[in-house]
């Protein structure tokens, strides 16, 4: 049975699912990221958990090594079941899905933030090929997302989709006729600095001035509703469980947030034109308080063309970044 494993690295866990030919998540295993300890350890890190999550399952990896094909030969490799299909299991290539600016020509992290120490410049593809042995697939973790959900998730079945993912950050990633657009500097999708109204000078962590990342990402949310005075709430769960049971200032906070993440959809959707627009990430989980804003806002911005797109939550959470990843293994897998 030919299988791949996606991987999703994140600047808090690296997580990896063994999924087959069919979209199906067969085991996911994880492991905290070591963020702080440059990529070597982070590479190893990753490493490490596939060879735990194939072991697990009494998968081999089809590394070209003399001691994987002995097992091979001699029948050592054969699997007592995979998610109980039963039969030899061999993943043959690897799909990760990273954070950062992730050029998926070359394989190489072009830039990052600090979340990942050291992660700019890394050779994610080449130096994980030659650790494990098989072909490594490299892209933008937000690109994976969308990946998955077109696969097997919210957006099944669409072509042209719009994918926002928002929690630490605002980012995207558009699919036109079923494949990611990366950009001519593999840019594409980082939908969280783009100028809005709402950001007017208002610092972003970027550097820059006035992105919808400085008023709409999670921390900004929280960060907001702490700015204006509020202490009832612990974390952006509990502004949401606050704005649900009617708090105006939480309710305000989340709906000035959506409404302007709203205003920035509604005029990607005007340049993209997609089928359907998915909406995930930790911030979407904030309940109507910040869907209705959202929702409305997106309404006043399209164009008459697009008032019924549907706007619909991601449906499959953290399993969306590892098969959207797979899948970009499965594409290039022999």
């Amino acid at each position: 049975m030919s299988l791949v494993v996606g991987v999703d690295i994140g600047g808090t866990k690296i997580a990896a699912g063994l999924v087959d030919h069919s979209g199906t998540l067969l085991a996911t295993a994880t492991r905290p990221t070591p963020a702080t300890e440059g990529p070597d350890a982070i590479l190893a890190t990753a490493t490490a958990l596939i060879h735990t999550l194939t072991e697990s399952r009494g998968v081999v990896i089809a590394a070209g090594s003399a001691e994987v094909g002995r097992d091979l030969r001699d029948g050592t490799g054969e699997s007592a079941g995979v998610g109980g299909l039963g039969g030899r299991g061999v993943v043959t290539a690897v799909g990760v899905g990273s954070a950062g600016v992730v050029d998926p020509g070359r394989g190489v992290v072009v830039s990052a933030t600090g979340a990942l120490a050291g992660w700019a410049g890394t050779d994610l593809r080449g130096e994980l090929s030659r650790r494990l042995g098989v072909p490594v697939v490299v892209g933008n973790d937000v690109h994976a997302h969308a990946l998955g959900e077109q696969w097997r998730g919210a957006a099944a079945g669409r072509e042209d989709v719009l994918l926002v993912a928002v929690g630490t950050g605002v980012g995207a990633s558009a699919m036109l006729g079923g494949r990611v657009r990366h950009g001519a500097h593999a840019v594409a999708g980082h939908a969280g600095h783009v100028p809005v109204a709402a950001a007017a000078g208002r610092p972003c962590p970027c550097g820059g001035q006035g992105h919808v990342e400085a008023v709409a990402s999670g921390p900004a949310l929280f960060g907001e509703y702490r700015r204006r005075g509020g202490t009832d709430a612990a974390d952006l769960a509990g502004v949401a469980r606050l704005a649900a049971a009617g708090d105006p200032l939480a309710a305000d906070v989340l709906a000035e947030g959506g409404a302007a993440l709203g205003s920035l959809i509604g005029g990607l959707m005007n340049v993209i034109d997609p089928e359907i627009v998915v909406i995930g990430g930790g911030v979407a989980g904030c309940g109507e308080p910040w869907w209705r804003p959202l929702r409305a806002a997106i309404a006043a911005e399209v164009l008459p063309a697009l008032r019924d797109v549907p706007v619909e939550p991601a449906a499959l959470a953290g399993a969306a970044a590892l098969l959207g990843a797979a899948r970009m293994a499965l594409e290039a897998s022999p």
